[in-house]
C-alpha cells in the first residue's frame, strides 16, 4: 500500500501567488540590470554556452583521451579506436557550437561569417593539440603515482584522485582560454572546482609533472605560472596580495598578480603565497607559511622559523628545517 506522504502534492494554480506580479517584479529587475550595465543590446540572441552541455563535452573528451579508463564500460581495445574517432567527432562538433555560441556574443550576431571562422580555427588548433595534451596528462598521474605512496597503481590515480580530474579540466580549459574561447574555459574550470574543491583559473600556466595531494580548498589564480615536478597539498592559495585600480577605481584586469612557483618545488597544506614574487626552483614552503615575498631557489621556509631580517628585507630561508 502506498503511503500518502509519497503521493507528490501539488498546490492549485495561483492559490499562494500572483504569477503575474511574481513575472512581473522579475522583468523589472532584469530591465533594472540591463538599464543600469547598458544590456539591451544583447549581441547574443542565440544565447550563452551551456554549462550542462559543456559538462556532458567534458565527459567525452575525457572518454577519447582514456577511453579504457575514463569511458564507458562496453569500451575494450578490439574496439577503442572506433570509439575514439566516434567520440571526438560528436565531441568536438558539440565544443565548436558552444565556442560559436561565445563568440557570437563577444564579436556580435551581426557577423556570422567571422564567427564561424574564428570558431573554426579555435577548434581546429584544439583538436591537433590533444594528442599533446594526452601525453602531457600522463606525466601529471605518473606524477601523482611516484609521490603518494597510499596509491596502489597509476590506474587508481587516474580513475580515482580529484587532482586527476582538476588537473584534465585545467589543461583542456587553458588550452581553449589561450585559443580565444575564455567563457567556455571558464564555465570547465568551474566544473571542475564544483567536483573536486580544487580551483584552479584555466589563464593560470602549469608545467608537466604537476601533482596536487589530496587537494581540497586548493586555490591557483589566473597570471600565476607553474613550472615542472611541483607539488602541492591541500588548501593551498597562490593568490594576488591586492588588486591595482584605474583612475576611476575600477580593478585593472589582465596585469600579472599571482606568484611564480619555479620547477621542484613543494608547497605544503595551508601554505598562502600571494602577490607577483617567486619561489625559487627546489624550494620547500612549509604548512600553513604566508608569504608575500619572493625567495631564492632552494629555500626552505616553515612557519615557526620564517621571519623578517628587517621592514623591507626578504624572508630569511632556513636551511634544512623540517616543513612537513
Amino acid at each position: 500500500m502506498t503511503d500518502a506522504y509519497d503521493e507528490p502534492i501539488e498546490a492549485p494554480a495561483g492559490h499562494y501567488w500572483d504569477i503575474d506580479l511574481i513575472a512581473s517584479e522579475l522583468r523589472n529587475a532584469r530591465e533594472d540590470w540591463r538599464n543600469a550595465h547598458k544590456r539591451h543590446a544583447e549581441h547574443g540572441a542565440a544565447g550563452f554556452p551551456s554549462r550542462h552541455v559543456v559538462d556532458k563535452i567534458m565527459v567525452a573528451l575525457c572518454g577519447a583521451l582514456f577511453p579504457l579508463r575514463l569511458g564507458p564500460s562496453f569500451v575494450r581495445q578490439h574496439n577503442e579506436e572506433a570509439f575514439v574517432a566516434e567520440t571526438l567527432q560528436t565531441a568536438l562538433s558539440r565544443l565548436y557550437g558552444q565556442i560559436r555560441l561565445e563568440l557570437g556574443y563577444a564579436i556580435g550576431a551581426t557577423s556570422p561569417e567571422l564567427v564561424d571562422g574564428e570558431a573554426g580555427r579555435i577548434i581546429g588548433h584544439f583538436a591537433h593539440e590533444l594528442p599533446r595534451l594526452r601525453r602531457l596528462i600522463d606525466t601529471d598521474v605518473e606524477a601523482a603515482y611516484a609521490s603518494d605512496p597510499a596509491a596502489r597503481s597509476v590506474d587508481e590515480v587516474l580513475i580515482c584522485y580529484p587532482c586527476v580530474l582538476a588537473i584534465v579540466h585545467h589543461r583542456l580549459a587553458h588550452l581553449l582560454h589561450g585559443l580565444g574561447a575564455p567563457l567556455v574555459a571558464r564555465i570547465i574550470s568551474e566544473i571542475a572546482n564544483s567536483r573536486t574543491g580544487i580551483d584552479i583559473h584555466p589563464g593560470a600556466s602549469i608545467g608537466e609533472s604537476f601533482f596536487i595531494d589530496h587537494g581540497t580548498g586548493v586555490v591557483i589564480g589566473e597570471t600565476a605560472i607553474i613550472g615542472r615536478r611541483v607539488q602541492l597539498y591541500q588548501a593551498v592559495t597562490l593568490g594576488a596580495r591586492s588588486f591595482p585600480a584605474d583612475a576611476d577605481g575600477a580593478i585593472r584586469r589582465g596585469i600579472a598578480r599571482h606568484p611564480v612557483v619555479e620547477d621542484d618545488v613543494v608547497i605544503y597544506a595551508g601554505a598562502t603565497i600571494l602577490g607577483r614574487v617567486t619561489i625559487g626552483a627546489g624550494s620547500t614552503i612549509g604548512g600553513n607559511v604566508w608569504l608575500t615575498t619572493s625567495v631564492p631557489p632552494g629555500s626552505v621556509l616553515s612557519q615557526a622559523r620564517a621571519y623578517r631580517a628587517t621592514a623591507s628585507a626578504l624572508l630569511e630561508p632556513m636551511g634544512g628545517e623540517d616543513v612537513a
